[in-house]
């Protein structure tokens, strides 16, 4: 309450300022302040979360960054924030992030998310994990394992979950859809996903599933794999693709008669097997390439939609974690005091959540991540404007 007071006393020197404090405030303004009467506090909380934010945004990628982003933007930040103990220093953002509960983080992100994001029945979710690979500690602290839940269609991160030390993303999963609102969704998963009982919370949580099939299911992958060889004539559907120096042709079969599934009964409301043949064709050379994956599915859909949702699966490869990694340098992070890589975390998908949702072009074509990033830190008014859609 004391936060959106002193907020609402400022004066701003115009709309736009406004907009962007409200949009943060509104939703990361409320988090808990971890330190306790022992530390002294000298920096308001929300100022430290408006600049890691903004320092993010802008390509800092550690808390050094930070430091120096506040450092060369004092007089802009003076503007509209209080800074009653001047500027944090490294040590500060580290040591407050490093406190945070990420549970309160997490509502924060979903309720952020939920506000903004447009999920109806039919669209396509995306969970896959990731490490952070540097996040370790030699003989110490085991790397942190990331689960992410992606929206292709809204270009955004919807949640994430810290795999537990002694888990792993089979129990992750289920405990993140606990915390997405995802009725009607068509839920993809690799094959680490493909379990009973995640199909099981799937259906429970109101959404569908489509689940890639290895041998880690060899007795169901083997019966998908008799049922596609004993029954030539399926329903199908073709793609052409063009690309990176490649043309893909993308064939999507699909069979609706479960009698083939041994284990039908044990997959909840399974409706659809599919088998996908990927060939690539590489145009500098000739060469060709060809894979063969197979899939479940609850949902009884023509084959063309199937292949449209299994190839927007990789959306969560190409446009989420390629991006945290080459973009944000999240794989090489060393961040490990308390939660502050996981926390840090957040703050990374905050930022690409805020620049995905800029549908800025040059010449025709849209600013990549990296161009935006640098756009954000020179130009102030565009900033804001990204922080502005935090609302």
């Amino acid at each position: 309450m004391e936060i959106k007071l002193l907020v609402n006393q400022i004066e701003y020197p115009d709309l736009q300022f406004q907009k962007a404090m409200t949009a943060i405030l509104e939703h990361f303004g409320q988090l808990p302040d971890p330190r306790t009467k022992e530390h002294k506090i000298i920096h308001k909380l929300y100022d430290i979360v408006f600049i890691t934010i903004a320092a993010v945004i802008c390509g800092a990628e550690d808390w050094y960054d930070i430091e120096d982003y506040g450092e060369a933007n004092q007089q802009w930040l003076s503007r509209f924030l209080e800074l009653p103990g001047g500027l944090p220093s490294h040590d500060t953002y580290n040591r407050v992030f490093s406190l945070f509960d990420p549970q309160a983080l997490q509502q924060c992100f979903v309720g952020w998310v939920q506000s903004i994001a447009h999920i109806s029945e039919g669209q396509v979710v995306s969970i896959d994990g990731k490490q952070l690979r540097h996040s370790g500690e030699q003989g110490g602290k085991s790397i942190i394992h990331m689960v992410s839940a992606w929206s292709n269609a809204n270009n955004m991160v919807l949640g994430r979950l810290k795999v537990n030390d002694k888990s792993n993303e089979i129990t992750a999963i289920p405990a993140l859809l606990e915390v997405l609102m995802l009725k009607g969704c068509w839920i993809t998963i690799d094959a680490m996903g493909c379990q009973i009982e995640i199909a099981k919370k799937i259906r429970e949580v109101g959404a569908e599933y489509i689940l890639a099939v290895k041998d880690n299911q060899k007795h169901l992958n083997d019966d998908i794999k008799e049922a596609f060889a004993q029954t030539p004539q399926t329903a199908s559907h073709t793609q052409l693709n063009v690309d990176h120096g490649r043309i893909e042709k993308r064939i999507c079969r699909i069979i609706t008669d479960m009698d083939w599934i041994c284990s039908k009964d044990q997959w909840e409301g399974l409706q659809t097997i599919i088998e996908i043949i990927s060939e690539r064709t590489h145009k500098a050379t000739g060469e060709k390439e060809k894979q063969v994956r197979h899939y479940i599915s609850s949902i009884k859909a023509p084959a063309e939609a199937f292949n449209t949702a299994i190839r927007e699966h990789w959306g969560i490869e190409n446009k989420l974690h390629w991006v945290l990694d080459v973009c944000f340098g999240e794989d090489m992070s060393t961040k490990r005091a308390g939660t502050a890589a996981e926390n840090f975390s957040f703050v990374s998908k905050v930022a690409l959540n805020l620049l995905n949702q800029s549908e800025e072009r040059k010449g025709g074509k849209k600013l990549s991540i990296k161009r935006k990033r640098k756009k954000a830190d020179r130009d102030k008014d565009y900033l804001l404007s990204l922080l502005a859609k935090a609302g």
